[in-house]
């Protein structure tokens, strides 16, 4: 398992455009990316790398992706999801039999493996979804100050009212101080993995936030957006 706060990800396909996009979409997640191109160097990764989860693709040259589920399961626990192709409805099945914890079938959308990664892994009590814990402790972040068991925010001193969502996103934000969130990451962990809404929401209680917490919500120096990732609550700009 990973020591870093970083999960590790050991993902197991063949298809390099596969690869290439799971590497980049994985890693901006927060997620430690390895890889291994058939079964046999799959089970061979696997003790190098002690990953947190899994992401198995069934159809692996040299050995199926059942066959190293197989495998894997004679000695790990670790979560796997396996991928299977469109309508395999077999592979599925078999492949839950062997002790895979969950599936997705190709194509799939990052944001939909993503939150099925960190639901096997919150299952079985493994690894976090990259995000620092949300602590019960008040935390202060320059002149932003929140308290969670109090339901309090503090601007500089001045209590500002907050509904549950904006208070939960910027709880989130102010212990992550300093780190990008992507979209996808925020999504899940406000409104839950399940969540299949417009994602403009998100936007949309950002803007509030940057009404309440902002100098000037039209210049945010606070909470800002990385194009193409996503927000970050600055740790040192006030």
């Amino acid at each position: 398992m990973s020591t870093t706060n970083r999960p590790t990800v050991l993902v197991v396909e063949d298809e390099a455009s596969y690869v290439e996009a799971l590497t980049i979409g994985l890693t901006r997640e927060g997620f430690r990316v390895e890889v291994a191109v058939d079964g046999v160097e799959a089970l061979q990764r696997f003790d190098a790398v002690n990953p947190d989860v899994v992401l198995l693709d069934v159809m692996l040259p040299k050995i199926s992706g059942i066959d190293v589920c197989r495998q894997l399961r004679k000695f790990s626990q670790v979560p796997i999801i396996m991928v299977t192709a469109k309508g395999a409805e077999i592979d599925t099945v078999v492949g839950l039999e062997v002790g895979a914890d969950d599936y997705v079938t190709k194509p799939y959308r990052i944001r939909e493996l993503v939150a099925r990664m960190r639901a096997v892994m919150r299952r079985q009590g493994v690894g976090t979804d990259a995000l620092a814990p949300v602590s019960e402790g008040a935390i202060v972040v320059g002149e932003v100050s929140l308290d969670p068991e109090e339901h309090r925010v503090a601007i500089s001193g001045v209590d500002v009212q907050m509904p549950l969502k904006e208070f939960e996103l910027l709880h989130l934000l102010l212990v992550n101080a300093g780190r990008v969130l992507s979209r996808d990451m925020l999504i899940d962990r406000i409104w839950g993995g399940d969540y299949v809404g417009d994602t403009k929401t998100l936007d949309v209680h950002v803007k509030r936030l940057r009404a309440k917490v902002e100098p000037d919500p039209a210049n945010p120096t606070r909470i800002t957006t990385i194009r193409g990732l996503g927000y970050k609550f600055e740790r040192q700009k006030a």
